[in-house]
């Protein structure tokens, strides 16, 4: 089984703001680009399929925050696909009293608590990564028991999870091995892992 995952376009917030799970908009202009060339990249990685609709048969999943969402809904009618399927186990995670604030403003003792216990440290009071990555593992066996192809845009920090998850790893050490792996997931990317 295969399962696309694709981070959503950069949304309209300016660098240097955590902004996790805060429901943030993609201009239109950036929506269409980014449409239009996951269109082509899917043409290209899953060459199985008939070139005009390469998605056609797969379930489509979004995270619900609408720089996802909007994406997704996009995908669909461009690819001639099902309506894509909301599922909050993808959404990013929680900062709490973090969330829309500059990072250089969070108190340094903070980010500091969080570097020293990344998987149980609740950031600005919101969600653990461990809980996260439980989440994320739910959603993951979930698709496996579903026994179909799917393409999910999600996340960065989903797509870590989605990743280990992939390894056959328990949440805690998904949410370990998340946290302690550098990674860069430019927006719109896509990382097709096959089982």
């Amino acid at each position: 089984m295969r399962l696309l995952l694709i981070r959503h376009p950069q949304p309209m917030i300016e660098a240097g703001i955590c902004y996790g799970s805060s429901d943030l908009a993609v201009s239109p202009v950036v929506l269409a680009q980014a449409a239009g060339v996951l269109a082509a990249t899917l043409a290209e990685m899953l060459p199985d399929a008939a070139m005009a609709t390469p998605a056609r048969g797969m379930a489509l999943y979004t995270s619900p925050l609408q720089r996802c969402a909007q994406l997704a809904q996009h995908l669909a009618t461009t690819l001639d696909l099902a309506p894509a399927i909301s599922d909050a186990r993808l959404a990013e995670l929680h900062f709490g009293r973090w969330e829309l604030q500059r990072w250089d403003d969070i108190p340094r003792d903070e980010i500091d608590a969080w570097a020293a216990d990344m998987v149980h440290y609740h950031p600005g009071g919101g969600e653990s990564v461990l809980q996260m990555a439980q989440r994320v593992a739910a959603f993951y066996q979930h698709w496996r028991a579903q026994q179909q192809d799917a393409i999910v845009i999600c996340h960065a920090g989903t797509i870590r999870l989605l990743q280990a998850c992939q390894r056959g790893l328990a949440p805690a050490a998904v949410a370990l091995e998340a946290a302690q792996r550098p990674h860069h997931i430019d927006y719109g990317s896509t990382l097709l892992l096959q089982t």
